[in-house]
């Protein structure tokens, strides 16, 4: 059976009996259908948060389809329920950009699900579109204000960072022209398009603590310069109000499911490769209030999603992860030691061993964090015990524990040696999180400390036009903010060819877009782009629906 098979075999419990279960009474949350609901931030308690174990899943560098952190985040946790703790997963909401694209949903697979599954991965309930229309809502008010005569603000259309976004790949809008048509239909100027995952506004709703931090992060939005050289942010257009109103119920966590009828939060969406990956501060919180273990995970690779995890995330909401869970698969580290994508199904010895420096870089950039690591075998049908055993004897061989985790096949079941060890981890309190820098170092420190021990770069390069932003970074006062480096994730260098464990390589930063209400720069390297375009064959050619209101090939 596929995904969605398996999941109409389940008999789905109504929220209120999970909200019940989470520990917040059925009659308080906000119902969006049987299956869905909004937890209200006031259920958020601080002091029994501290108390809870919270554990990130992170990868090694992926394959182009991914190598399963949601599903082994959603396995760990129904383990951990079966082991007698309780746990809650903590995950993001899916983009429709992969869903239509090339990498599919975000709601795990086979018997280690959250549900209900064609919901979550569609609409779910408008947080998307909320931040779409935020976030679009001042992207209008700038260019109204450019157009008018009595209440300009004398904005100069030539400084404005500030793009539209849209819940989509689409490369065509990448680079635009707005404002064209006459006096009436504005002034015209170049813009373009990024993907709502990549909108400040949802690395704001991702960070914000509350209603009150959201709006101040909001008024906080740089948008650029007058024609003065005075600097322009969303408050000096009087936007934060209106835009926290439209963000009002995005701003709560969303409660489903697990496919074992455990409760699952999911709430905000950044990538990270051109975000900061991770779920929401607000959702984390809300999990660990409510659990003795919760499991969240970050997007990509652990140089991408963990490393920002813990820089910033961490750092700006005061967590202290308790272990790291690093999933890998055989076809990962096949891909990685030089096999073809098409063979990565044939058992192949020499390529694993050749694709195991990629897993050893990952596992010593855990350590450099003090958290102690548990590596997780994501096994697919195809792999086989001599490709495991490989794994295993490297695993021995760097004194790091190892699990093979059947989730996909066994759902919780097949992650009780995995939970079993988190446990161990846990409760011998071996971790000491620390950040790999502190935000008050200088911007290139940062990056290039970023670049060198994680990447593992040489050397990091400079173009003209990201060194005129550091002096305007500087200008600003605005030194002291962490760094969210867009990064391709095919590879640990910004050079997607790059596979393996490369050496010798230099990051090329070509720009830094300030993001100083989310808190964060943004320094941009190599070619990656923040509106990904579609592949040939995008998956919403095989997606369909019947009279019956049926969905196939959404999975």
């Amino acid at each position: 059976m596929n995904d969605l098979q398996i999941a109409n075999t389940v008999s789905l419990k109504n929220i209120a009996a999970i909200a019940e279960k989470f520990g917040i009474p059925g009659k308080d949350i906000e119902m969006y259908g049987r299956h869905k609901a909004k937890l209200p931030i006031k259920f958020i308690n601080k002091s029994k948060a501290k108390k809870s174990h919270l554990i990130l899943v992170s990868a090694t560098s992926p394959t182009p389809a991914g190598e399963g952190k949601t599903t082994i985040s959603i396995g760990l946790s129904e383990g951990l329920n079966r082991l007698g703790k309780k746990s809650t997963v903590v995950l993001r909401e899916p983009s429709l950009g992969p869903v239509f694209g090339i990498k599919g949903g975000a709601t795990g697979g086979g018997f280690s699900q959250v549900l209900p599954m064609e919901d979550i991965n569609l609409h779910f309930t408008g947080d998307f579109a909320a931040i779409e229309k935020a976030h679009n809502l001042l992207a209008a008010l700038i260019d109204n204000n450019i157009q008018s005569k009595s209440m300009s603000l004398h904005i100069d259309p030539r400084t404005i960072g500030w793009k539209r976004v849209l819940d989509l790949n689409d490369r065509a809008l990448r680079r635009v022209i707005v404002g064209l048509g006459g006096t009436s239909s504005g002034v015209p100027r170049e813009t373009g398009f990024d993907i709502t995952a990549a909108s400040e506004i949802m690395a704001i709703l991702c960070l914000a603590e509350s209603l009150s931090d959201l709006k101040r992060r909001l008024g906080q939005i740089f948008i650029g310069y007058t024609y003065d050289k005075e600097p322009v942010y969303a408050k000096d257009l009087k936007a934060q109000g209106a835009m926290t109103v439209l963000l009002k119920d995005a701003i709560n966590p969303n409660l489903v499911q697990t496919i074992e009828g455990n409760p699952a939060i999911i709430h905000g969406g950044p990538f990270a490769n051109i975000a900061q990956g991770t779920n929401s501060v607000i959702g984390t919180l809300m999990g660990m209030s409510h659990s003795d273990y919760t499991i969240t995970e970050a997007g990509f690779g652990f140089d991408l999603g963990a490393e920002k995890f813990f820089d910033i995330k961490c750092q700006s909401a005061g967590l202290k992860p308790k272990a790291v869970v690093l999933t890998t698969t055989i076809r990962a580290l096949k891909y990685h030691g030089g096999a073809d994508l098409k063979s990565l199904t044939t058992p192949h010895i020499e390529a694993i061993k050749k694709g195991l420096p990629n897993l050893e870089k990952h596992l010593e950039n855990i350590n450099k964090f003090q958290v102690a690591p548990i590596l997780a075998i994501n096994k697919f049908s195809t792999d086989t015990e001599e490709e495991i055993q490989v794994i295993k004897a490297f695993a021995k061989s760097k004194g790091v524990n190892v699990a093979v985790a059947d989730v996909w096949q066994k759902g919780g079941a097949g992650a009780l040696d995995l939970a079993q060890k988190v446990i161990d981890i846990v409760e011998s309190n071996i971790s000491n999180f620390k950040p790999l820098y502190q935000w008050k170092s200088p911007v290139k420190e940062k990056i290039e400390r970023i670049a060198k021990e994680i990447y593992g770069a040489e050397y990091v390069d400079y173009t003209a036009n990201a060194k005129a932003q550091l002096a305007k970074i500087a200008k600003l006062g605005l030194e002291q903010l962490p760094v969210c480096i867009a990064k391709t994730q095919k590879s640990l260098s910004d050079n997607p060819k790059l596979l393996g464990r490369p050496k010798d390589f230099i990051i090329t930063v070509r720009e830094i877009e300030i993001a100083s209400g989310a808190g964060f720069l943004i320094p941009i390297t190599g070619n990656i782009m923040r509106m990904p375009g579609l592949p040939s064959h995008p998956s919403s050619e095989h997606i369909d629906i019947n009279d019956d209101g049926e969905i196939s090939g959404l999975f």
